[in-house]
């Protein structure tokens, strides 16, 4: 997997194990820009640093409030709901309200936050390149500055 050491990461839960468990998976991943947060609020007031990809510990209504709050506030940012169980509704919701994936703790919560951030990754790399595209189309002119910066 191709690691941005400098991407910005937050991770939100109110259980301090889940937590600590993800932040230093993040971290073992290559990632050392990660943030934690106990709380929603904390989260939101954290938001103006910008993160990339904020992982959310999802405690139903809250946790959908504050994807809202955070989609609101910057629609680019990714957003990956982790919930204690696989709900479907819950699912359904989160991705409704602009969550980037939806995710389980348990056995292989892990493995699943390294493809997820994996395939955002993937996606940011492909906007990337489409900006490019829709750069050269617009402005050949500008081109070279684009791709040098």
């Amino acid at each position: 997997m191709k690691t941005t050491n400098t991407l910005k990461i937050s991770v939100v839960d109110d259980d301090v194990f889940s937590l600590a468990l993800y932040r230093q998976h993040l971290r073992n991943l290559g990632y050392s820009n990660v943030d934690s947060f106990e709380s929603a609020n904390a989260c939101l007031e954290s938001l103006e640093q910008e993160p990339a990809i904020i992982f959310l510990g999802h405690q139903k209504a809250a946790g959908t409030e504050l994807l809202k709050k955070i989609k609101q506030y910057n629609p680019a940012v990714y957003v990956v709901v982790i919930a204690g169980q696989d709900d479907v509704q819950n699912t359904i919701q989160s991705l409704m309200y602009g969550a980037f994936n939806y995710i389980t703790k348990g056995a292989n919560g892990r493995m699943q936050i390294e493809k997820v951030v994996s395939r955002i990754l993937d996606v940011m790399e492909l906007l990337q390149g489409r900006k490019k595209v829709v750069l050269r189309t617009i402005s050949p002119s500008l081109t070279p500055y684009y791709e040098t910066a």
